[in-house]
């Protein structure tokens, strides 16, 4: 497997990394469905879950701030179309729209990323334009001069100073997602589910767009140089590919659109499992391969850090995917130099495409 490697992250001297997941190809075309009926998102949801895992921070939010970077060099590697998978809260939407795949899994170690994604599918489908979304995400009014060729550049400069608004907005707003997600679909949340959307929810309600990493965190997780070393949610939406190209799921309607659009068809599946677990990984793959499908990206984070005695866990999970030539790992990794230009590593195949820690 080859890597290609980008631009280091800002404060945890992160960079995204492109590298070639490669077993069999598979060309016969593909009967995945054009959408997914309620009854059958939750299905999926229920049968390929596995039981809510521990991790040391919540993720409300990516803190990988220059996660667009890698967005041109993946377009020229790999076809749109397919099956993405990926991890974590909101970072997934940028690489769907960039990658407008057909399916996408989002699996977390936690539950409550499935209700981070639960949110997010209610706030996609109430909102009619990204203005609007970002009103809704943060119970903010709308401020007047914004419509389709707004930026997010534009969005996020015009919400900053708005006033939160108040409590009864959000019980409100928190309604209309309940009960979106409850009535509309039929969701059979449970009551831990309610309490952890709830709990999701008044994060972004309470920070603000000025919300990031650790914001819900007092303890800033004890990372060095606490939280105001992570960038906000609208610097994250703000950021751009490293050459002013905005590649954001918020930054056109278009990109916005792609991510509602499969969203109102159910078809993206937020999963609780672990990348090595026995069982979430597998249940994709076995969907994905009784359908012909492939899988066009894998975006895993920083995931190597987390492989400590089950790597080879994680390396069989992979390899019961259905892959070709062109599937492509996202990753983020600690080190390199920020000067380097764009370069080529050989990894070993045992390690499943991905370096050691460093």
């Amino acid at each position: 497997m080859t890597q290609y490697c980008r631009v280091p992250i800002a404060s945890l001297s992160l960079f995204l990394c492109i590298g070639f997941l490669v077993t069999d190809a598979r060309a016969a075309d593909d009967t995945l469905p054009a959408r997914l009926d309620d009854r059958e998102f939750w299905r999926i949801i229920e049968d390929f879950s596995e039981p809510n895992g521990y991790f040391r921070s919540d993720n409300l939010l990516s803190n990988e701030n220059w996660l667009q970077h890698v967005i041109p060099d993946l377009l020229r590697r790999t076809k749109q179309g397919g099956v993405y998978i990926g991890v974590g809260p909101e970072q997934n939407f940028t690489y769907v729209a960039a990658l407008k795949p057909k399916l996408a899994f989002i699996t977390d170690i936690r539950r409550g990323n499935l209700h981070t994604h639960l949110m997010y599918k209610a706030l996609f489908e109430l909102s009619a334009d990204s203005a609007e979304f970002v009103s809704r995400l943060f119970t903010k009014p709308r401020p007047d001069g914004l419509g389709p060729r707004s930026s997010a550049q534009d969005i996020f400069t015009a919400y900053w100073n708005v006033q939160t608004s108040d409590e009864a907005a959000f019980k409100k707003n928190l309604e209309a997602i309940r009960d979106l997600l409850t009535q509309k679909h039929g969701f059979p949340l449970s009551g831990d589910d309610l309490a952890g959307l709830e709990y999701v929810y008044h994060n972004f309600y309470y920070f603000g767009p000025a919300i990031n990493y650790t914001s819900s965190s007092s303890a800033g997780l004890g990372f060095a140089g606490g939280a105001q070393q992570y960038p906000t949610y609208a610097d994250l939406m703000m950021h751009t590919d490293g050459s002013g190209v905005s590649r954001g799921y918020l930054a056109s309607e278009e990109n916005f659109k792609t991510v509602k659009d499969l969203q109102e068809k159910n078809l993206i599946v937020p999963l609780v499992g672990d990348f090595a677990g026995p069982k979430t990984i597998r249940a994709i793959g076995k969907y994905l391969k009784e359908r012909g499908a492939t899988v066009t990206a894998f975006y895993v984070s920083n995931v190597e850090y987390y492989l400590d005695g089950v790597r080879n866990d994680f390396c069989a999970n992979v390899a019961s995917l259905p892959l070709d030539e062109n599937s492509t790992y996202i990753r983020a990794s600690r080190g390199g130099d920020r000067s380097s230009p764009l370069g080529a590593m050989q990894a070993e195949t045992k390690g499943c495409g991905l370096a050691s820690p460093r």
